[in-house]
């Protein structure tokens, strides 16, 4: 999993709402696949549709090893009252420092409470965090399945 990536699959995503783009393309991976669909689950883009540099695809085409250098993620940002959705979006492990937390501190930023660094969860705020079966999920539904892992990323 490449943070490099991930830092600019962020700042891409904060600069594009902030510009006021309908649609946007990133680079194709599974990684921004499970983000973009995890935003896309808690309602802070509207569509992920797979593509390539041209635009989306009008029917399903699949990833070969011939064109998987132009391969595309088009995400559709959501605005409501002429405002991004998608306010800010920011990494929380960093290359050089990943952090990796259990059930007992992520059980504290849902609450409310600072966990060693990092600071709590607002209000209308999500974490991101990959466990270690590869899945990408909400801090929210990992207390509830009981599941610690890697920080990825905080979404405002």
């Amino acid at each position: 999993m490449s943070l490099v990536n991930l830092g600019h699959f962020c700042s891409h995503m904060q600069n594009a709402s902030r510009a006021g783009l309908s649609i946007t393309a990133i680079m194709s991976s599974k990684l921004h696949l499970g983000i973009a669909l995890a935003l896309q689950d808690h309602g802070f883009i509207s569509s992920v549709t797979r593509g390539d540099s041209a635009g989306p695809d009008a029917e399903e085409t699949p990833t070969t090893q011939e064109n998987i250098a132009t391969r595309r993620l088009w995400i559709s940002l959501k605005y409501y009252d002429n405002e991004p959705v998608l306010s800010k979006m920011k990494l929380v492990s960093k290359p050089k420092k990943r952090i990796h937390m259990g059930i007992q501190g992520l059980q504290k930023l849902v609450a409310g409470e600072q966990h060693g660094f990092v600071q709590p969860l607002e209000a209308g705020e999500v974490m991101l965090l990959s466990t270690d079966r590869g899945v990408i999920m909400e801090a929210r539904q990992a207390v509830e399945r009981r599941i610690g892992g890697q920080l990825l990323c905080r979404v405002r």
